[in-house]
């Protein structure tokens, strides 16, 4: 049985508990808050007896498998770097860190610490988005040279997580870096960007629509473009609406979870929508089963020893679009994706 701890019982914490309760051979054997009462509450609603205000006498106290981080990023560096001198392998909520200094220094940290980490990288193990990648994978549309990558949505993100709307960063970093991966995921590596931003929405401080160009070296381009300012009658919240442009036809990831491959000799449509689980909700059960996909990936990886397909290494790719997309928009101009 692998034990694990869980550090912060906000508003996200609640679906990993979950699907960690779902994973055979996994238990949460203690979880830590601030908050007593949120701590308090979180502990009643699982079933947790262990519960501590303090992540330091958690790990001291507890014979520990892992930790899951789940709080905001401000904390993560301490918390990573805390569990790495406890050699205690980590997942870590996204985004990674505040800066990607930071982000270069936990990886560092783990790495000479010897303790897995993997990142809290959902998006790109949501069914859908996976379905589309076999797809590309199976050949069905040649060699991907163009895609569309789209979030649009005006959906009120700031009722259950209100600090969304007081950092100076705000869609790029907290949503734009999930569209992020999954471009990276589908295309491959980017090494150029161009980044637009506005802040349409006066009432937060940080920018709430983003148009980001990435160039995937000399063989393929992606456009990704995410708001939260975009009132739309049939919200798709919260799905990610995917065109793959190949050389011997193209994908289509619509709302509805509907996938169509098309080429010169056939339409198809399938459907890939995600399960609801006996836990989860809609509209956000895409998000939630990609949560328990995520979670049996890093147990499997515990088992085997391999490196989390969002590891920390593999995540400071994403994190490098981040910083880009933020210095291009500072800057007027298309920069180098630093490596």
């Amino acid at each position: 049985m692998l034990r694990g701890g869980l550090i912060g019982c906000g508003f996200f914490a609640a679906n990993q508990l979950h699907a960690w309760h779902d994973i055979d051979g996994v238990e949460i054997a203690a979880i830590c808050d601030t908050d007593p009462a949120r701590l308090a509450a979180t502990g009643d609603q699982f079933d947790i007896a262990a519960r501590y205000t303090d992540a330091a006498a958690m790990l001291t106290t507890e014979r520990l498998d892992f930790v899951d981080i789940a709080t905001t990023p401000p904390s993560h560096r301490a918390l990573v770097e805390l569990a790495a001198r406890h050699r205690v392998p980590v997942i870590c909520q996204k985004p990674l860190a505040a800066t990607f200094a930071d982000a270069r220094s936990m990886v560092a940290t783990c790495d000479a610490a010897g303790v897995a980490m993997m990142v809290h990288e959902n998006f790109r193990w949501q069914a859908p988005i996976r379905a589309l990648r076999a797809a590309i994978d199976a050949g069905e549309i040649g060699t991907p040279f163009f895609a569309r990558l789209t979030f649009r949505s005006g959906f009120d993100v700031y009722a259950a997580q209100p600090y969304l709307a007081e950092g100076e960063r705000f869609i790029i970093e907290d949503l734009g870096i999930h569209v992020l991966d999954i471009a990276r995921f589908v295309m491959g590596e980017a090494t150029t960007l161009f980044c637009r931003t506005q802040r349409v929405n006066p009432a937060i401080r940080g920018e709430d629509v983003a148009t980001i160009l990435l160039g995937h070296g000399d063989h393929a381009t992606s456009i990704v473009d995410c708001s939260y300012a975009t009132p739309i009658h049939d919200d798709p919240f919260p799905q990610t609406l995917i065109e793959v442009d190949g050389d011997r036809g193209r994908l289509r990831l619509e709302a509805g979870y509907r996938l169509t491959v098309e080429n010169r000799e056939r339409i198809v449509t399938r459907d890939v929508a995600p399960p609801l689980l006996p836990w989860a909700e809609k509209p956000w059960h895409g998000i939630q089963e990609s949560v328990a996909a995520i979670q049996r990936h890093w147990v499997e990886c515990l088992a085997t020893g391999r490196e989390p397909a969002t590891s920390g290494h593999d995540n400071l790719r994403t994190l490098a679009l981040v910083d880009a997309a933020y210095r291009s928009a500072a800057e007027g101009r298309a920069v180098d994706v630093e490596r």
